[in-house]
């Protein structure tokens, strides 16, 4: 693809993405790569990011969480548990559960642990910042500039006309079928294609995950056209300039 954007988010095998080209007939492919930097390696990287995961962590954390969270959570109605709260960088940083438990306890005011599913998300917290972090090789542009952290339930809220959805994407763990037409239905109407919202998920990826991709791509274009909102805005900043905020 020549100029292309792409939306991200974690999958059991690893990210799903879905990537747009920005010329000829703007074609959608859905793929699913092992890592984060498989996104952004090759002679030609993506000009925007939208991904399913925090950027910025700070040193400590209030008590709403780092601040894009009590944000989003206003507007998400009954779909304001979907959006997690996210420890310091020393507590993602640690190697094992009762560690990150007691950092996070003790840079957290009030004092709170975490749970085991936030846990589980660290590693690919890490995979970004990373990459993020690091010196830019000279081919390649500066990522903090062009990867952005959002969310799909605030997706879905802002591609709604700014309203909540209904139905959850899955009950007891389990994907609901109404949620998820709730969610084809906000799609198609945003301008995807029925084949690319009704296609099947590639292997090692669900439906849902599918689904939540295809709506970041929709926020990605948003980023490229300047019409995109960071939750706060201006964003925050952590201790290494990260940005911290989640944008629709």
């Amino acid at each position: 693809m020549s100029g292309w954007i792409a939306g991200v988010d974690g999958c059991r095998a690893g990210w799903i993405v879905a990537r747009r080209s920005l010329e000829g007939d703007r074609r959608i492919g859905i793929t699913v790569v092992p890592r984060f930097e498989a996104v952004l390696d090759g002679a030609e990287p993506p000009e925007f990011v939208a991904v399913d995961m925090p950027i910025g962590l700070p040193a400590r954390i209030g008590a709403q969480g780092r601040g894009p969270e009590r944000l989003v959570r206003a507007h998400l109605g009954a779909r304001r548990s979907s959006v997690f709260t996210i420890p310091s960088r020393a507590a993602v940083e640690a190697q094992d559960y009762p560690t990150a438990c007691a950092i996070a306890a003790a840079t957290s005011e009030p004092s709170r642990r975490i749970s085991k599913q936030a846990f589980m998300l660290f590693g690919r917290i890490k995979e970004i910042d990373v990459l993020l972090r690091k010196p830019t090789a000279c081919r390649a542009p500066a990522w903090r500039e062009r990867v952005f952290e959002a969310h799909p339930e605030l997706a879905f809220w802002r591609l709604n006309g700014e309203r909540p959805l209904f139905h959850p994407k899955k009950i007891r763990g389990r994907l609901h079928a109404e949620g998820l037409q709730e969610r084809r239905r906000i799609l198609q109407t945003s301008g995807l294609p029925p084949s690319v919202v009704e296609s099947l998920p590639p292997r090692g990826a669900g439906t849902d995950d599918l689904l939540d991709a295809l709506a970041l791509l929709l926020i990605a274009q948003r980023l490229r056209d300047g019409l995109a909102k960071s939750f706060p805005h201006p964003p925050g900043q952590d201790e290494h300039g990260l940005p911290i905020a989640i944008w629709a």
